[in-house]
């Protein structure tokens, strides 16, 4: 039988599926308190991200600053002669989109930080946020491509309940809209020619369906390479939406999901719903804009359960950091999920030789990723009855079992938890008359487990997960047991 229709298919490169991200701030990446970072202080930051084993850095918007309307500390309104402001309000009389904040350093400096992560197993991603400040030169040159109030006035951003003075949304349906959208294209392809070919897309979900299918499908006709990440937290059918007219990659609700039945029924979704055809999950346990309840609460357990959960859970994921392996935790003020002294309005000065940094156990875990194929997918999901609902239990497999990780999560940051795991030995191609052992691939310690019912214990104060490789009793040829 033949298809009516002839389709267009459409490959990713391995990256697209299998991902870890770490975003770095790099005006903050000066050795000194005070000063701004450049991009060689970035650079010098590079050992450090590529010893936790991330293959991605992830840099907020690199481009001069708008003075106007400039928030300050905390997202004040009221702003010192020193504030930096927001890196999300772009452009100044310094240039625009294609243009370098000049403290940063030159494009010849950015050309050399590409060059210096690649060295390192690493790709730089780009943020893209289609929007200005108010000093932004395209405000002057452009006028129709903004709203304007009939006082002479442009509306600013709003995100209720967040509000943005510092930043101008386009009218991309304005009588010069085909000129907007050109210039918007050569945007992404200026980045492009400048070997960048990650971008994490700003707020795409605020912008018009049809502008993102013909901008990427442009950009993926000259640089099919090129991946996309959609910030969008919003209605699922939108996400779900972006996602089909071309976004590779896409955030996920996973930073509110926090108890066993919220994992179990959204990441059986994610893996197993048709959706999975085309929505491409990437996992956050935090970000600039989001410090959830969970980890203000939980202290370092938290942050330890959340990052095995995205990490396992889902073959793309990342990390705000160093926020996140120092463990910053204080909100701006009760209710809040903004962080206090949040770095989008400040320089600030990370302590990475902190004795409780997280980074050796983040090492850990993405170790344990890119060891292990089966963490590479995300369809061979399985969930496992324990009978402890603090307790989530799962595994990943490669489609010929010859490799099986299982994980165990505490999921109370607070208290030793401890079940019995119902692991479906069928499924996971295990004979039950047989032991097996499991590896921790955490702590290297080695467990020998017998049937489907095992006991597991643990205390959050020592370590709230295990990532288990299940290995299988194999006879040698020179007959003696071992296992693999």
């Amino acid at each position: 039988m033949t298809w009516p229709v002839e389709l267009r298919v459409s490959v990713d490169r391995e990256r697209a599926r299998y991902s870890s991200w770490y975003e770095l701030f790099p005006r903050s990446c000066s050795p000194n308190a005070g000063v701004h970072g450049t991009f060689a202080d970035c650079a010098a930051c590079l050992p450090y991200v590529a010893a936790m084993g991330f293959d991605v850095l992830y840099l907020p918007p690199i481009h001069p600053i708008g003075r106007e309307q400039r928030k300050g500390r905390n997202n004040t309104l009221v702003t010192a002669a020193d504030d930096v402001g927001s890196p999300w309000a772009i452009g100044a009389a310094e240039g625009g989109h294609t243009a370098v904040h000049p403290q940063l350093g030159t494009l010849g400096d950015f050309r050399t930080l590409l060059a210096r992560a690649s060295e390192r197993g690493l790709e730089i991603a780009l943020d893209i946020a289609f929007q200005c400040a108010p000093d932004h030169p395209w405000v002057k040159s452009h006028p129709r491509w903004f709203r304007w109030r009939p006082d002479g006035t442009v509306q600013y951003a709003e995100n209720p309940p967040k509000k943005y003075q510092d930043i101008y949304p386009f009218d991309f349906e304005s009588d010069d809209w085909q000129a907007l959208w050109q210039a918007l294209l050569e945007v992404f392809l200026f980045w492009c020619g400048e070997g960048v070919r990650i971008f994490r897309v700003d707020n795409p979900h605020t912008k018009p369906f049809p502008f993102w299918e013909w901008v990427i499908g442009r950009i993926r006709s000259e640089h099919p390479d090129v991946i996309f990440l959609s910030e969008a937290f919003t209605r699922p059918k939108v996400m779900h939406r972006l996602a089909k007219l071309g976004f590779t990659q896409s955030y996920t609700y996973f930073t509110w999901r926090n108890t066993k039945q919220e994992l179990v029924e959204y990441f059986t979704e994610l893996s197993s719903a048709p959706g999975r055809e085309y929505f491409r999950p990437n996992c956050w346990p935090n970000t600039p804009d989001i410090l959830s309840e969970y980890l203000q609460v939980g202290g370092q357990p938290a942050f330890m359960a959340r990052v095995v959960l995205a990490a396992t859970l889902c073959a793309n994921y990342g990390i705000y950091g160093p926020a996140f392996e120092l463990m910053e935790h204080s909100p701006r003020e009760a209710g809040s999920e903004e962080y206090l002294d949040s770095e989008k309005y400040e320089l600030r000065q990370w302590d990475l030789a902190r004795q409780d940094n997280l980074a050796e156990f983040i090492g850990r875990i993405n170790a344990a990723r890119r060891d292990n194929e089966a963490l590479h997918h995300d369809w061979r999901l399985r969930f496992f009855p324990v009978d402890n609902d603090q307790l989530i239990c799962y595994a990943k497999s490669t489609e010929n079992l010859d490799n099986i990780v299982v994980a165990v999560v505490n999921l109370d940051p607070a208290h030793p938890q401890s079940g019995w795991v119902d692991l479906d030995l069928d499924h996971l191609g295990v004979d039950a008359a047989t032991a097996y052992q499991m590896h921790d691939l955490l702590s290297g310690a080695r467990y020998l487990w017998n049937g489907r019912r095992n006991f597991v214990l643990l205390d959050p104060a020592r370590s709230p997960a295990h990532i288990f490789r299940l290995r299988r009793r194999v006879r040698s040829e020179q007959d003696f047991d071992y296992f693999a």
